[in-house]
């Protein structure tokens, strides 16, 4: 006999989350909110930015923010008119979701959720957005003690692209984390472009603006410290502030907690 279709089920079938990573990670570091989204009926898409996971570019290549972005744009951009999607971003990531939201509204993004992500309107348009918006690891040791970073053949002393040095990726990624997947993490990492992403800034929009937003804070965060957090809901304020006692990276070390504040957030925000 065939099923008929609830409204509940309907809901599921019409609600697609978009996932995207944040510096140096890639769209394996879902795999466990993957599992929990797809088994519970739900459409989930995990995108590889430029030069992450596997996509093929080298992050030496990439020339500006929008080249880095364009992936996640690339894919909006194809979705048929009248569908929207639940654009969830992570640490980095949050700058993608924000470049995507001023580009294109309500019209493709029903939904925007940032995790322990950095969260501003425009990118880093003043030293204001680095301070709250970039992790601080000066406690660490010097830039070049903490990255390990490759400088252009021009010199100059401008790096092109950075990778957290491994011992301390446990410590400011994934300190609450199960030991397996911080050693997967060693294992799939890839370096990042620098000035792409550190000087990543976009014009605003009416029609972004409009996008409901909600943040989730992760109490136990060693990258970007919980005081960071609330600085840009405060000065980008949004629909609802949930909170997670996690590390950075609660795709890993809560990610039953993190599947159902999203299930929330899309029930109360997208529906």
């Amino acid at each position: 006999m065939e099923e008929r279709s609830t409204p509940e089920s309907a809901s599921k079938i019409d609600t697609q989350f978009v996932l995207i990573h944040g510096v140096c990670h890639g769209a394996w570091c879902w795999y466990k909110l993957r599992c929990l989204i797809e088994n519970s009926g739900y459409k989930v898409t995990c995108i590889d930015l430029k030069s992450a996971g596997i996509n093929p570019a080298a992050a030496a290549s990439i020339v500006s923010f929008e080249d880095y972005n364009s992936p996640l744009i690339q894919f909006l951009d194809a979705l048929p008119d009248g569908e929207q999607v639940i654009l969830v971003g992570h640490s980095a990531g949050g700058l993608s979701v924000s470049h995507a939201i001023q580009q294109f509204g309500k019209k493709k993004i029903k939904l925007a959720v940032y995790v322990a992500a950095t969260m501003l309107r425009l990118g880093f348009q003043s030293d204001d957005d680095s301070k709250i918006g970039a992790p601080d690891l000066s406690e660490l040791g010097e830039f070049n003690e903490v990255y390990d970073v490759e400088y252009g053949s021009e010199g100059g002393g401008v790096p092109i692209t950075c990778f957290l040095n491994q011992k301390f990726q446990r410590q400011v990624f994934y300190n609450l984390s199960p030991l397996e997947d911080s050693t997967l993490a060693t294992m799939l990492l890839r370096p990042a472009p620098f000035l792409p992403l550190s000087g990543a800034r976009f014009s605003g929009t009416t029609d972004g603006d409009e996008v409901p937003r909600v943040y989730v804070k992760t109490t136990k965060d060693n990258a970007l410290k919980l005081e960071q957090q609330e600085a840009m809901i405060e000065k980008w304020p949004t629909l609802d502030v949930y909170t997670l006692e996690t590390d950075h990276s609660p795709f890993f070390s809560s990610p039953v907690a993190l599947f159902d504040l999203l299930v929330k957030a899309a029930i109360s925000y997208a529906t």
